[in-house]
Parts: C-alpha cells; sequence; structure tokens
C-alpha cells in the first residue's frame, strides 16, 4: 500500500530526515509536513479532507469529477482543489488531471500545552 504521512514537524527535523536518507541511503518514507497545527487545519480544512479522502487510490480524475464525487459545486470545489495543489497535497498528471498519488493517509502529530501559557 502507497501511504503518505502528514504530519506536523519544524523545518529542523525535516532537515535531518533529509540528510539521514542521505548519508545512509535509507528511505524516510513520503510525508507531507505542517510547521504548526493551526497551518495544517487552515489547508486541510474538513471540506477538503473530504476530497483528499475520496481520491485515496482513485488515480487521475478531472475538476468536474472530483465535484461530483464530493458531492459539490464545481466552482466551489476548485478553490479547494486549487489550494491542496498550491500546499502540495494534491498534484496534476501530464493531462492536467488532479491526482492525490497514494492509496492511504497517516497523520502524526503530537499536541502539548504552550508553554508560552503555562
Amino acid at each position: 500500500m502507497n501511504t503518505v504521512t502528514i504530519e506536523v514537524t519544524d523545518r529542523q527535523t525535516r532537515d535531518a530526515r533529509f540528510v539521514q536518507a542521505f548519508q545512509t541511503g535509507q528511505p524516510q518514507g513520503v510525508s507531507i509536513a505542517f510547521d504548526s497545527v493551526e497551518v495544517l487545519w487552515q489547508v486541510l480544512t474538513p471540506r477538503r479532507w473530504q476530497i483528499v479522502r475520496t481520491l485515496c487510490g482513485a488515480g487521475p480524475v478531472s475538476l468536474r469529477e472530483v465535484a461530483r464525487r464530493v458531492g459539490r459545486d464545481v466552482k466551489a470545489v476548485h478553490g479547494d482543489v486549487h489550494a491542496l495543489l498550491a500546499a502540495g497535497v494534491l498534484e496534476r498528471d501530464d493531462a492536467g488531471r488532479i491526482v492525490f498519488p497514494y492509496d492511504a493517509v497517516h497523520v502524526d502529530f503530537t499536541v502539548q500545552a504552550d508553554e508560552a501559557l503555562a
């Protein structure tokens, strides 16, 4: 199964993972990283998350097909798809169709008390 991990992690952690993969030649897995939980929720709104879930394992589809599958207006889906494309969550194939090239999503982040508020 082709799984992507959506995670919240800082730039230093991502850079260290890249260096480790380069030095060891061992893949570190595929991930889509966000700098904070707040940014993750700004990008992956409930309606956008529905699009991602719907496109898991679906292969390339047209924008109209995305809208049909999620039962929403093409114009509204257009804005959400473009936001997901800009964030690197969705991709376009050579024919311009929308694709989420993974069969499954693993979401991984930890929420802790804000030190500034403690």
